[in-house]
């Protein structure tokens, strides 16, 4: 039974899924030869062919690695590979030994992600790289997935380790502790990973001293963000794409910019994009993110440490009952068969934020043209997909489209 409803909802997500990318592109298609007119107001006819082309072929191309990792996982859960795995790592420790399950873990983190890299290398060097956005080499790629390792192996393994010897330490009420340590991590890493993880991949510098930088801390300033400084980000490293975004809290708040946005925008309308973000700090958007972080973190904990207990959980997938390492993993592979269905509460409420964010940036900068001005050319430097289908917009989009964001400016 427990095989079943597993499966089942394996199945049962991925046909969602599917159907949502064929609603999709159905939409994209519909709208491709005569565009809306808050549409043809964003994008003139060439870049709105480029963008339908852009989202059809990734739409295309998300529909085969949907299905091949569903299968990849579907293979490896239920077809006896982490029993075996389990087996191995355990023979490799003493047996009172710990670190054998954080071990047991990582490795078949690896094996799950690798049969996946030759989608991620043909998703960045051939889509990508066809519509222009590309700015990445093979050599830079394949350097990201080692660090990433690297990455994942220094932070995880201890933070695994500590995770399972919680469960020895702190008897039934482990998944409190759990949570509290995961919580404890997560700020942390608020806080550190702009200095020590982010350098490894792309360099961080405060935004050059001139009017551009006298212009924006002013406007901080102003608007009751007291910023140590603005930093920029050399996205460009890698893509073409842009982006800005609001990371830390407290004194180690920051407002990251991306090379490539500071390139396509104007001072002012770089200007609302900090406005923007700045709104989320003084809507209060963060510390109620982390409270709901707190809440979701704290009921997976829970529903783990049931499961956990039901000795015909372990052993539905072949693993001894009540060992941790495996019922851990099993809630992680298969929680995203529940949690999916959660998204457009998720997304319904990051979407209220932006909107927030988008009229603090209006009143903050005096009227909604320079936000409008940013959304409109990120739109059409990204080729963004300016008709999207509703439903597949509540799963997955955590912003309102572009027509929907200028509608709600204009009020």
């Amino acid at each position: 039974m427990i095989l079943a409803i597993a499966a089942a909802l394996m199945v049962l997500r991925l046909l969602v899924e599917l159907w949502l990318d064929a609603l999709n592109r159905a939409e994209v298609r519909r709208h491709a030869k005569t565009p809306p007119a808050a549409v043809a107001a964003i994008m003139d006819g060439v870049t709105y062919a480029k963008s339908v082309g852009y989202t059809l072929e990734k739409s295309r191309f998300g529909v085969l690695s949907g299905v091949f990792d569903t299968l990849v996982l579907a293979m490896i859960v239920f077809g006896g590979v982490l029993p075996h795995l389990f087996a191995l790592t355990s023979a490799w420790a003493p047996p009172a030994a710990m670190w054998d399950d954080a071990l047991f873990f990582i490795l078949a983190g690896v094996l799950l992600s690798v049969p996946g890299l030759p989608f991620d290398w043909w998703s960045q060097f051939r889509i990508e790289q066809k519509y222009g956005f590309n700015r990445s080499s093979p050599g830079l790629w394949l350097g990201d997935k080692v660090k990433g390792l690297l990455v994942a192996l220094v932070l995880g393994f201890p933070l695994l380790w500590l995770l399972l010897m919680l469960v020895e330490w702190t008897g039934a009420v482990w998944w409190l502790w759990a949570a509290g340590v995961l919580l404890g991590f997560q700020l942390l890493m608020m806080v550190l990973y702009p200095k020590l993880i982010l350098p490894l991949f792309n360099k961080l510098t405060p935004l050059p001293e001139g009017p551009l930088r006298t212009r924006l801390m002013a406007f901080a300033d102003r608007t009751g963000f007291k910023a140590r400084t603005i930093e920029v980000i050399d996205g460009s490293k890698r893509s073409g794409h842009s982006n800005a975004y609001f990371t830390g809290f407290g004194r180690f708040r920051r407002i990251v910019l991306y090379d490539t946005l500071i390139a396509q925008l104007s001072p002012e309308e770089l200007e609302a994009v900090l406005a923007h973000e700045i709104g989320h700090y003084r809507r209060g958007h963060i510390p109620r993110m982390l409270a709901l972080s707190a809440g979701v973190t704290l009921g997976g904990f829970l529903a783990l440490a049931w499961l956990a207990d039901n000795p015909e959980f372990n052993e539905a997938f072949g693993f001894p009952a009540f060992e941790q390492a495996p019922a851990f993993l099993l809630f992680a592979l298969l929680s995203g068969t529940v949690t999916f269905w959660l998204s457009p509460l998720t997304n319904l409420l990051s979407r209220h934020h932006e909107y927030q964010a988008d009229a603090f940036a209006r009143d903050a900068v005096g009227g909604a043209a320079p936000m409008v001005g940013a959304l409109r050319k990120l739109a059409q430097k990204n080729l963004s997909n300016l008709t999207p289908h509703p439903w597949y917009s509540a799963f997955h989009y955590s912003h309102p489209t572009i027509v929907e964001r200028e509608r709600a400016l204009a009020k």
